[in-house]
C-alpha cells in the first residue's frame, strides 16, 4: 500500500498565519510543557499535603483527605475542566467571576493547570500515603521518643524516606500528565492536540499530522523518564527499597 507521505507539509505556510505548519505544532508543544509542569507542581504539593493528612492520627483530617482522593480521582478528567471552566465562575462572587470569565489572563491555560493539578494530586496523594505507610513504624516512633514533634518528624524523618521510595511510580504520574493535557483541547487551549487537529483540518495530512505530534509526546515522555531516572539515582539510600548495597 502507498501512503504518499508529503513530510514537507510540516514546512508549508499554514492558514493561520502563524508561519508554517510545525511553528504550529512548537507552540503548541510549548503549551503543553506549560500546562504539564504547572499542573504538576500544584499536584505535588497539594498531593503531598494530603497524602501526610491521610497517615496522621488525627481522624477528621485523614477522613478529610480520603475524601478528596477518592471524590477528585473518580470524576472523569474531561468533566473536571467543563467544572473549572464553564461552572466555577458561575460559584464566586459576582465581581469575581466577571473577571474569572472575561479579564483573568490567559484563562485556558490557568484552568486547565489548575484541573489537571487537582486530579493529579489525589494519585499523588495515594503515592505519597502508601510510601509513608512502607517505612518501619519504629523509625516514627523513635523521633518521637527523641523529643521531636508530629510535624518534625514528618518533615525530618519520614517525608525524606518517603518521597526517594515513591520516586518510581512519580514518574508515571509525571508522564500522565503530560499526556492528560491533551483534554484540555476541550476548553481551547491552543495546546499540541489542539494544534494537531488545526493541521489535519488544513492541510488534509492526517498521518503526518498524527505522526509528528505522536513523535513530540513520545520524546517528551523520554525526556521525564529519563530525568525522574536520574534523580531516582541520585536520592537512592543504599539497603531501602530500590537502593544499592
Amino acid at each position: 500500500m502507498d501512503l504518499n507521505l508529503d513530510w514537507g507539509v510540516l514546512l508549508q505556510e499554514s492558514p493561520t498565519g502563524d508561519g508554517p505548519y510545525w511553528q504550529l505544532l512548537w507552540t503548541g508543544a510549548k503549551w503543553t510543557v506549560a500546562t504539564a509542569l504547572t499542573g504538576w507542581a500544584l499536584a505535588l504539593l497539594v498531593g503531598s499535603i494530603v497524602g501526610v493528612m491521610r497517615t496522621l492520627p488525627y481522624k477528621p483530617l485523614a477522613w478529610l483527605g480520603d475524601a478528596y482522593v477518592e471524590v477528585v480521582r473518580n470524576i472523569p478528567l474531561l468533566v473536571q475542566l467543563f467544572f473549572w471552566f464553564f461552572v466555577w465562575p458561575e460559584l464566586l462572587p459576582r465581581e469575581i467571576g466577571l473577571w474569572y470569565k472575561q479579564d483573568m489572563p490567559y484563562p485556558e491555560f490557568i484552568t486547565a493547570a489548575l484541573a489537571l493539578g487537582w486530579f493529579t494530586a489525589a494519585r499523588v496523594a495515594e503515592q505519597v500515603k502508601s510510601g509513608i505507610l512502607s517505612l518501619p513504624r519504629g523509625q516514627k516512633n523513635a523521633a518521637l521518643a527523641l523529643g521531636f514533634t508530629l510535624p518534625q518528624t514528618y518533615r525530618l524523618v519520614v517525608l525524606p524516606q518517603a518521597f526517594r521510595i515513591v520516586i518510581p511510580p512519580l514518574t508515571s504520574e509525571f508522564m500522565n500528565i503530560f499526556k492528560n493535557s491533551a483534554a484540555a483541547l476541550a476548553i481551547g487551549l491552543t495546546e499540541l492536540t489542539f494544534q494537531m487537529k488545526q493541521m489535519v483540518e488544513y492541510s488534509n495530512e492526517v498521518i503526518v499530522s498524527i505522526a509528528a505530534v505522536t513523535t513530540i509526546y513520545m520524546v517528551m515522555a523520554f525526556a521525564v523518564n529519563r530525568g525522574m531516572a536520574w534523580l531516582e539515582r541520585k536520592s537512592r539510600i543504599p539497603g531501602m527499597i530500590g537502593g544499592g548495597r
